[in-house]
């Protein structure tokens, strides 16, 4: 394995996790217009979605960062990103929406890579190996 390579998994690891833990931190920033928004597209019980919305997020995010339960933590961001794009942008005739609707399914897709492959050498599953 080439140095490139070994710091490639952390660094796509980083640039994922940055979606999610931005996201999350947004949604404790401001529960009301979330809340509101998960209502209006309508989703059923909106705080608690709101509360696994945060939890999902932030907590997936994290361990995505670190590389701790790497692929359990990017499985159910991968599910979490597809639930997502049907559940809030699966409005085709709104090309903004159709545009986040592809985003949230290759942010899936790439996460799916992770469950394959792992969170790679700089990794805390890999120092705990």
């Amino acid at each position: 394995m080439t140095d490139a390579t070994r710091y490639l998994p952390a660094l796509g690891r980083l640039l994922i996790a940055i979606i999610f833990i931005m996201s999350g931190i947004r949604k404790l920033l401001g529960p009301d217009g979330t809340e509101a928004y998960i209502a209006a597209a309508g989703m059923p019980l909106p705080t608690l979605a709101y509360w696994i919305a945060v939890v999902v997020e932030l907590g997936g995010g994290l361990l995505l960062l670190v590389g701790y339960q790497t692929r359990w933590a990017a499985l159910v961001l991968a599910v979490f990103s597809a639930a997502a794009a049907i559940g809030f942008h699966a409005k085709f005739g709104d090309q903004n929406q159709m545009i986040h609707f592809l985003k949230n399914l290759a942010i899936a897709g790439g996460l799916l890579q992770i469950v394959h492959f792992g969170g790679g050498a700089f990794s805390a599953d890999a120092a705990r190996r």
